[in-house]
């Protein structure tokens, strides 16, 4: 197995099970603790997991809670979305991209490319992509932070994205449907995603299938608005109808096409 899909496989494995040991990792890949464990050295090196006695678990930096909840759920999927999401995008684009588990792995896969600029309000995605092996740039917008998920919200945020321009946004919401379109859990993030919209010429939606045919309280955007919605698995028939309407082009990632 090559180095790449391997480490891809060490990652899918320990954020689904949070804390593994390297026998465990070991019989599940077929190698060499050995190699395991050069392996796991060098996904510390980035950030993306933390070494611990006999085995790894889930970075510190991700926190405890909600957010790293977040992290472990439906790996797999959000994996998929953001390599699809990320050969989306060309060398000398600007984007913003918001705080969430699914644009978090979408900048590990954008942290491989060269040539972007990145605005975010998450400290996280910032990290990931200033550890990568690119010539990116990232901009890391300042507000309130809210330790829990690592990220900068309130007027402050909003205020300074209104002083660049992306040609595309990148976000991760809460709850997608045929009637509202794009809704958050929260008010500040909405407001965020919002001013990212409205500073951009494209946008760009990532979202898993738990989030079709969901509701949340805050909108942030009806489905015109919405240029791409890349997935873990195709939109409900009804839902699928309404973005075609819209316009909406629909990115499925390739594994749950099979």
């Amino acid at each position: 197995m090559k180095v790449q899909r391997r480490h891809t496989h060490l990652l899918e494995i320990i954020r689904k099970s949070e804390k593994v040991s390297v026998e465990d990792l070991a019989a599940s890949l077929n190698t060499s603790r050995e190699t395991i464990r050069r392996d796991l050295t060098e996904l510390a090196k980035s950030g993306k997991i933390q070494k611990i006695h006999g085995g790894a678990t889930l970075p510190r930096t991700y926190g405890e809670g909600p957010f790293q909840q977040r992290m472990s759920e439906n790996v797999e999927g959000k994996m998929r979305i953001a390599r699809t999401a990320a050969g989306l995008f060309l060398s000398g684009e600007t984007l913003f991209i918001d705080t969430g588990s699914t644009t978090l792995y979408f900048a590990e896969e954008i942290a491989k490319s060269s040539g972007l600029t990145v605005i975010t309000n998450s400290t996280e995605i910032a990290r990931t992509i200033s550890l990568g092996n690119s010539n990116t740039r990232t901009y890391l917008l300042g507000g309130e932070y809210h330790p829990d998920n690592r990220q900068t919200v309130g007027a402050v945020v909003t205020e300074q994205i209104r002083s660049f321009r992306a040609h595309h946004a990148v976000l991760t919401i809460g709850a997608l449907d045929g009637r509202t379109g794009a809704m958050n859990y929260s008010i500040e993030e909405a407001q965020v995603a919002r001013a990212m919209i409205e500073q951009s010429k494209s946008l760009t939606i990532l979202v898993d299938q738990s989030k079709f045919n969901a509701l949340a309280s805050f909108e942030v955007c009806p489905l015109a608005r919405i240029d791409r919605l890349v997935c873990d698995a195709p939109p409900p028939y009804a839902l699928t109808a309404k973005l075609k309407a819209a316009g909406t082009d629909v990115f499925v990632s390739d594994q749950a096409k099979a």
